[in-house]
Order: structure tokens, then C-alpha cells, then sequence
């Protein structure tokens, strides 16, 4: 799934692999911190998902917002390519998923919503 990374990627002007290790931690946060089991229907029904969350480098999500934006911050990423790379994957997984599982995996995880 090098093309879906790449793509990711691309909106943020990064490589593949740095993409794939920020999903992955973005994935590894909303499982932590999910209200409900609606984050493991969207990795599921979204290619590339679960492959994003194996790379997350062992992070469980623990440790809040703020820890998970020290982690992107430590790949050398800014808010703006943080943004961009999340959006990219909400609107693929939306193409995946669906908008009703998506929106339901964002809900779940209020101190995301705000920023997705």
C-alpha cells in the first residue's frame, strides 16, 4: 500500500514512510482514546489502516493529545502537515468506510474531533 502512503505523504510534502508512522500514530491515539469500538470498524474497512497502526513504533496511545503531538512533532512534522496528512486519510477512509463509520470514529475521540 506504498501508493496510499505516498499520497498522504504528498499532501504534506513527506515520504511514504513518515506518513504511515503518523497514521499510525494517529490510529494508536483514537484506539486509546475512543469512547466505543467504532475506531476498529474504521481500521477495518480502510486499506492500509492496520499496516499504519503496526508501524506505530509500539505506541499504545497513551498519554493524551498532548503526547500524541509531541510524537508527530519528534518526526519533524508542523501543525499544517499534521493537518493536511489527516485529512487526506479521514477523506480516504471515508471512501473506504463510509461517512457514517468515519464520523463515528471521530466523535468517539472528543479531544480529536476539534481538530479533524
Amino acid at each position: 500500500m506504498d501508493e496510499y502512503f505516498t499520497r498522504i505523504g504528498a499532501t504534506a510534502d513527506v515520504p511514504a514512510e513518515m506518513a504511515r508512522k503518523a497514521i499510525g500514530y494517529i490510529l494508536a491515539y483514537m484506539q486509546a482514546e475512543s469512547q466505543d469500538g467504532s475506531i476498529a470498524a474504521m481500521i477495518a474497512a480502510t486499506p492500509a489502516a492496520a499496516e499504519a497502526l503496526g508501524d506505530a513504533d509500539g505506541y499504545d496511545g497513551e498519554g493524551g493529545i498532548m503526547a500524541l503531538g509531541s510524537r508527530l512533532m519528534g518526526l519533524g512534522l508542523d501543525m499544517g502537515q499534521i493537518r493536511d496528512m489527516a485529512e487526506e486519510f479521514i477523506s480516504a477512509a471515508r471512501a473506504s468506510a463510509g461517512d457514517e463509520v468515519v464520523d463515528r470514529a471521530i466523535a468517539s475521540v472528543p479531544a480529536l474531533a476539534q481538530f479533524i
